[in-house]
């Protein structure tokens, strides 16, 4: 039995506002479905992200479509779970994945936590935030019981676990059950392969360079995704790379020696078939922010999809000599926000909200920030909604365990009716029926 992993490909992500990111990432999706069917696998497993908000547009949609119905045409089904970007922290919402659940998604939710495919149990629970995590251990509790009625389990979450995480984690370790074969996990960008209970732990990592700091374990280890031979004890795993769509490159220059260094990277990159991503963080120098920012760009700006800044000067008590209404408004953001708080984050920030709000991208730049918040800040989630949710007996990719029977040990059929998961049909052989209604009931 083998399968594919793979998670967090962040369909529909306009990276630093540019249509040229979002494109990357839909095709490195492509290429890794091409990659899933030439590995002749028996399923797919997805563990959350699959897009980048809750909300995709139409034409994130479609791609994933497209996408779908090629693996579906291979006969090689799709299980899937919610991230913490597909879905809304808030009582009766529904990720955008149940709108292929009728085309043959196999949607791991609170209301199906459990799929059978061919004698092995795939299980799992979609994102939780950090306030749920006492009801989402009940959950695991159950799951774990679960798998000890099958000689093969396959447990797919979406979270941060505080091994792998330095502070934004949600769960911890020794909270997941160690009686399963394969933990496929989602959220985390890079590749991770550990040892757990008697199995194995996997992150495949991000489809794509979410974010800067990704690009080390990117060039380790690549973007992609895993195959996994369940067939051995404990299962096997392939990486598959699947090459970056334009390179990310990111330089270190001392000020001192500034123009040689930006010839050396215009000779690198100025016969590239895709213009690249750059990251120059310029130090060492008693410089001005501005005119270091005027330099590159004259250099760099025609051979370059983008350029990211960031300048660490000796010293940051730095006077703008002549008219300020001539210098470029971008290298004068960068200035003052060096002297107020010396953060790249917001420095980028700053820079793309200007370019945006400058072409009247007010949808983008709401996002931009949002996004930021998100990153940063973490979720924000309002108190009343979490109350409604506990008192609704509907809570966010858990079941409430006092007001309702589980269906861990059970399994729903699309009528809602309850079956015993010793009589849980295989996946592979349900019937397709007419298409439905979606309804927070089938979900």
């Amino acid at each position: 039995m083998r399968f594919a992993h793979l998670a967090d490909t962040h369909l529909g992500y306009r990276q630093y506002g540019l249509i040229e990111r979002e494109e990357d990432f839909y095709e490195a999706f492509h290429k890794t479905v091409d990659k899933i069917i030439e590995s002749n696998v028996d399923f797919v497993i997805h563990s959350g992200d699959l897009f980048e908000t809750n909300k995709p547009t139409t034409r994130t949609l479609f791609e994933f479509q497209k996408g779908f119905f090629k693996l579906k045409e291979a006969g090689i089904p799709v299980y899937a779970i919610a991230g913490n970007h597909d879905s809304v922290m808030k009582a009766g919402s529904l990720p955008p994945q149940v709108l292929f659940k009728e085309l043959g998604l196999k949607l791991i939710s609170p209301n199906k936590p459990c799929y059978l495919h061919g004698g092995v149990l795939i299980c799992g629970l979609r994102f939780t935030p950090k306030t749920k995590m006492n009801s989402y251990r009940e959950e695991l509790k159950k799951l774990e019981k679960e798998a000890d009625r099958h000689l093969k389990s396959i447990l797919v979450l979406h979270q941060g676990i505080d091994k792998y995480f330095n502070q934004n984690y949600e769960l911890e370790l020794e909270d997941i059950p160690k009686n399963f074969d394969y933990y496929a996990l989602g959220h985390l960008h890079n590749y991770i392969v550990d040892d757990f209970g008697k199995g194995k732990l996997v992150y495949p990592g991000s489809g794509e360079v979410w974010r800067a700091n990704e690009l080390e374990d990117a060039r380790k280890n690549g973007k992609g995704f895993c195959i996994v031979n369940l067939s051995q004890d404990p299962p096997e795993i392939e990486r598959v790379r699947i090459d970056l769509q334009r390179e990310y490159i990111r330089e270190y220059i001392d000020y001192n020696q500034l123009n040689e260094k930006l010839d050396i990277i215009k000779n690198r990159i100025m016969n590239m078939e895709k213009k690249p991503v750059l990251e120059l963080i310029v130090e060492n120098g008693d410089f001005n922010s501005s005119d270091v920012y005027d330099i590159i760009n004259d250099t760099l700006k025609e051979y370059a999809l983008t350029i990211r800044y960031t300048f660490n000067p000796d010293k940051h008590d730095i006077i703008i000599d002549g008219d300020m209404e001539t210098l470029d408004p971008r290298g004068l953001l960068y200035q003052e926000l060096d002297k107020r708080h010396n953060s790249k984050e917001i420095n980028n920030l700053a820079v793309d909200l200007l370019d945006n709000l400058s072409k009247g991208n007010e949808e983008e730049s709401k996002h931009i920030s949002d996004k930021f918040y998100e990153d940063y800040y973490g979720l924000k989630i309002n108190s009343s909604d979490i109350e409604k949710e506990e008192n609704s007996g509907e809570s966010d990719g858990n079941i409430d365990s006092n007001n309702r029977e589980s269906n861990i040990n059970s399994d729903n059929d699309e009528s809602g009716e309850k079956i015993d998961s010793k009589a849980m049909e295989n996946s592979t052989d349900e019937k397709e029926d007419k298409p439905k209604f979606v309804s927070l009931d089938n979900f």
